[in-house]
């Protein structure tokens, strides 16, 4: 009884880790379909790509290293992050296939293909953009337009992704749909700055807490040749 009971389970592990239909082989980059819920208190960035693998893992893709695109200032004697560095070196797919940017020289130029319509979450589903109700294209970040990591006048990145102080710190996000407000309103990485970190802080100004996930290693297609 209790081998059959360990054989069904395995079964169903199985099942739930396979990759769900319509998704694609090479699928290796999406928006976050929710965060954690705890405002920009990720857990740090290690808890952040823990978020994006678990994620990643129900949709049939846990094999693969994912990595959160986030930046980190240098703090209590660790080194800054910056998010370009910590995502491998592409290409980099949605959910459906389609090309988001070649290499990461591609991501951070204005060739990167991210808008409405391909920013997709790892089940495949648009985020609710500038227009609709509610406003949710804020992503969080930390970073500048080049993926190093943000240093303006008060940026915190909420203590390094382990705040949600309401009212104090704040996170440089981007905007998925590359429209709105800011400093860089058509950004996908560095459009402004939240109000604060708590969830209602990050909601206030048009966001959710979510953040962009990679496939750093493993999922990762070979690289595309210049012809292609």
């Amino acid at each position: 009884m209790v081998k059959k009971a360990l054989t069904t389970l395995a079964a169903l592990a199985l099942l739930t880790a396979a990759p769900v239909a319509g998704q694609a082989g090479n699928f290796s980059f999406f928006i976050t379909s929710y965060g954690p819920g705890d405002g920009a208190n990720l857990g740090g960035i290690s808890g952040a790509d823990n978020h994006c693998q678990t994620l990643a893992y129900a949709q049939g893709f846990g094999d693969a290293d994912w990595h959160a695109y986030l930046s980190a200032l240098p703090m209590d004697g660790q080194p800054a992050v910056n998010a370009r560095d910590r995502i491998g070196r592409g290409p980099w797919y949605n959910f459906r296939g389609v090309l988001i940017a070649r290499d990461v020289t591609d991501l951070h130029s204005e060739n990167a293909n991210l808008n409405k319509e391909t920013a997709l979450t790892e089940r495949g589903g648009t985020v609710n953009g500038r227009g609709d109700d509610p406003n949710q294209h804020d992503i969080l970040t930390g970073s500048n337009l080049d993926g190093t990591v943000y240093t303006g006048e008060g940026a915190t990145a909420c203590s390094n992704w382990t705040s949600n102080a309401s009212g104090q710190g704040s996170a440089r996000v981007g905007h998925f749909d590359r429209q709105g407000g800011g400093q860089n309103p058509t950004s996908w990485n560095s459009a402004h700055d939240s109000s604060g970190c708590s969830q209602e802080d990050l909601v206030s100004t048009g966001g959710n807490g979510y953040f962009y996930c990679f496939a750093a290693a493993g999922n990762v297609p070979p690289p595309l040749n210049e012809e292609e």
